[in-house]
């Protein structure tokens, strides 16, 4: 025989049993908050990094060196002249003896193009562009050149008065193309580099200059002209250097002077980075 339970019995179960649901959903949301909090690591992330095996990221696709192959060769560069192996064969003088520390070249590169060599790298790659060279040799402060009838270049010896100076400037086009790589440094924030290949270069003008004084006032001549110098010479270049410290050499496969017409020096440039773009 069944029992039927009184309003008030069954009101009660019911509040009980609101609570007891309410309450098993309270702790289920608040389970899942704390299961769902983010801890904040206390760790030096670069130490975590070095424990990361990116080899085996790249064989996932996954691409570690995501910027582009970036080179060396926009800025401003300062370097020092002379010549190696000269030769003075018909010549009683060695009329050409330059200054090493008044003898400059300043590189002005204004154009960079890269082209990097590596599908999942950016740590080699070709360099090239176009850049402005201007370059002196200062001679002995008595002594300049001047060029024959038949093209020929001889020593020309000056008298004025005390102070003089004389030099040989020429400006040229340059267009290098390197070949540069670089060392990733200090988790990758820096990188050393070196880069060599060939330049050439195309003669935009060339000219003597004298400095003297007459009677107490300054006075400069200045003589344009091609001076039997190459219209065209080309010649190898290396570059090196890490951060703010980058230094160059050039050494020209083409004497400064045409075949026959002057001695026989070849050109010889070193030189450091002063402003990088």
């Amino acid at each position: 025989m069944n029992k039927i339970l009184p309003l008030k019995t069954k009101s009660i179960i019911v509040r009980l049993f609101l609570c007891v649901a309410l309450t098993s959903g309270m702790v289920t949301n608040l389970w899942s908050q704390q299961s769902d909090t983010i801890v904040p690591v206390q760790k030096d992330p670069e130490k975590i990094l070095r424990k990361i095996d990116i080899r085996k990221m790249n064989q996932m696709g996954f691409n570690f060196w995501q910027d582009n192959f970036s080179g060396h060769w926009a800025g401003v560069d300062f370097g020092f002249n002379t010549f190696l192996n000269p030769d003075y064969s018909g010549y009683n003088t060695d009329f050409m003896e330059n200054d090493l520390l008044r003898s400059n070249s300043t590189y002005i590169n204004l154009v960079e193009q890269n082209i990097g060599l590596q599908r999942n790298r950016n740590t080699i790659g070709l360099v090239t562009g176009l850049g402005l060279h201007l370059q002196s040799y200062r001679l002995d402060k008595s002594t300049t050149i001047r060029q024959t009838e038949n093209g020929i270049i001889e020593p020309e010896t000056l008298y004025f008065d005390q102070n003089q100076k004389s030099k040989l400037s020429i400006a040229s086009l340059m267009v290098p193309l390197l070949a540069e790589f670089q060392i990733p440094v200090n988790h990758y924030k820096n990188r050393f580099y070196i880069s060599a290949g060939l330049f050439g270069e195309v003669r935009i003008s060339s000219h003597t200059k004298i400095k003297y004084r007459a009677e107490g006032k300054k006075e400069k001549l200045k003589v344009p002209g091609q001076y039997a110098i190459h219209n065209f010479k080309y010649g190898i270049m290396m570059r090196t250097g890490y951060r703010w410290v980058n230094i160059f050499a050039t050494y020209d496969l083409v004497p400064l002077f045409e075949k026959g017409k002057g001695p026989e020096l070849t050109p010889f440039t070193i030189g450091i980075t002063l402003i990088k773009f």
